[in-house]
């Protein structure tokens, strides 16, 4: 690759520790700057070239530990969020001083550096709102349900203001819902790793709704291609759409899951959000178009890779809540 250090921001997470994984698969240096572990949870070894990574423990929002990180790369990967765009609304005032505030902090941080390329992580199901699409393109309008949605689409808007005044080299990436291996099975968010993790625990699957929201889901492996591919881009388009360019149902996840399983599973339904749009796919033509890049893992291979995953931990006794 072009680029001969990366700062990957959120590096110890499901999304930047596959992204530190190829870059270092592919010979680049990385750096990242996470907030440290929480006890008993283990750090997760690089499966290729560990001489050049290099962990920073640190706060995105402090600017010294941002400075720090900064030093020396020429490339970064922005994957930190403070909210979760169901619980964003909750408290606006909070999501913008941390997420768009936060952002604008390393827009600037990003000028000083000359950092040559900038990948922003942005958000494929909130960002559009209610669609007019049944496949959402880039040009279909944008209006967000929730505050999540609204900073990171006024994080594309600055990172375009700073490409004119400072020549920010950046590519704004709206990614669908990333699912497989690493993806925490207790959270908040990641239906499929959710589901997932009450199914092999006997536990009841929740459904919020009842059951036909429908949503892009895009296996972790060809979401991190997007990525990286994103990073070698040199042309115009600044903003591409990243998922599986296909729907699904969360009855339909839930019934690839039984089918993965070979058996039932318990599910109850409650009731249905405001902040859910009843079906959300993206188009990725312009992807395919300017990056050369499609999705290769169907939501079936997908599954089984990462129940495969989660039986391995079992088998080396780790804990499914970790």
């Amino acid at each position: 690759m072009k680029y001969q250090r990366c700062l990957v921001l959120g590096g110890r997470g499901f999304i930047g520790s596959h992204v530190v994984d190829a870059l270092l698969s592919a010979g680049v240096a990385v750096r990242v700057l996470d907030r440290p572990l929480p006890g008993g949870v283990r750090e997760l070894p690089p499966a290729a070239n560990p001489h050049l990574l290099e962990m920073i423990d640190g706060d995105f929002g402090n600017e010294k530990d941002l400075d720090e990180a900064l030093e020396g790369c020429d490339c970064c990967v922005h994957l930190i969020t403070s909210t979760l765009p169901q619980t964003s609304n909750d408290d606006m005032t909070f999501d913008i001083s941390t997420n768009l505030i936060g952002s604008l902090s390393l827009f600037e941080a990003l000028v000083r550096h000359r950092i040559r390329k900038f990948i922003f992580m942005s958000s494929g199901g909130t960002v559009y709102g209610r669609p007019i699409q049944d496949r959402i393109d880039e040009t279909h309008p944008t209006n967000p349900l929730s505050s999540y949605g609204v900073t990171k689409l006024a994080a594309e808007k600055y990172l375009a203001i700073y490409k004119n005044l400072h020549g920010l080299n950046s590519v704004s990436l709206r990614l669908s819902n990333p699912y497989g291996e690493r993806q925490r099975i207790t959270g908040k968010q990641g239906a499929i790793a959710v589901f997932l993790g009450a199914a092999l625990r006997g536990q009841e699957i929740e459904v919020w709704g009842d059951g036909s929201v429908v949503r892009d889901y895009v296996y972790i492996g060809d979401a991190v291609d997007a990525i990286v591919k994103a990073i070698e881009y040199d042309g115009d388009e600044a903003i591409f759409n990243i998922g599986s360019g296909k729907g699904s149902s969360l009855i339909e996840i839930i019934s690839g899951i039984e089918t993965a399983l070979q058996r039932p599973v318990p599910v109850r339904f409650r009731p249905a959000r405001a902040v859910d749009v009843p079906r959300n796919v993206l188009n990725v033509d312009r992807a395919a178009k300017h990056l050369g890049w499609h999705p290769t893992t169907s939501l079936a291979d997908g599954i089984a890779r990462t129940i495969r995953w989660l039986e391995a931990e079992i088998q080396q006794g780790l804990s499914l809540h970790s």
